[in-house]
């Protein structure tokens, strides 16, 4: 239960570049540290932290059961032991080709 705050909703992030180009097509791995890297900041141009999420939800394309152990690896070092409420949803495919990860957050500052 959250109550209290500012909720900050941060649309999907996609592992682009600042020039919004693909970072590692096909690379789940590598796609899934930039996508937290850019959700960190955005979180941070809106005055919040991992810290601060309450729910995280994922989509992958072409999900496979060790797919969660990479994601899982890559989110906890961002989020250094914090564990917000989380969705995994396997996609056929996202917005752009070669794109695996997407991930949405919501987040409370108090």
């Amino acid at each position: 239960m959250v109550s209290g705050g500012r909720t900050i909703h941060v649309s999907g992030q996609l592992a682009w570049d600042a020039d919004a180009k693909l970072v590692a097509p096909g690379d789940l791995a590598a796609q899934t540290d930039k996508v937290f890297a850019n959700l960190g900041t955005a979180l941070a141009a809106a005055g919040a932290g991992f810290g601060d999420v309450v729910k995280l939800t994922t989509y992958v394309v072409d999900l496979q059961p060790d797919d969660r152990k990479v994601i899982a690896a890559i989110r906890n070092r961002h989020l250094q032991g914090h564990l917000p409420a989380s969705t995994l949803v396997g996609v056929a495919a996202l917005v752009e080709a070669g794109a695996r990860i997407e991930v949405e957050a919501v987040a409370v500052v108090p």
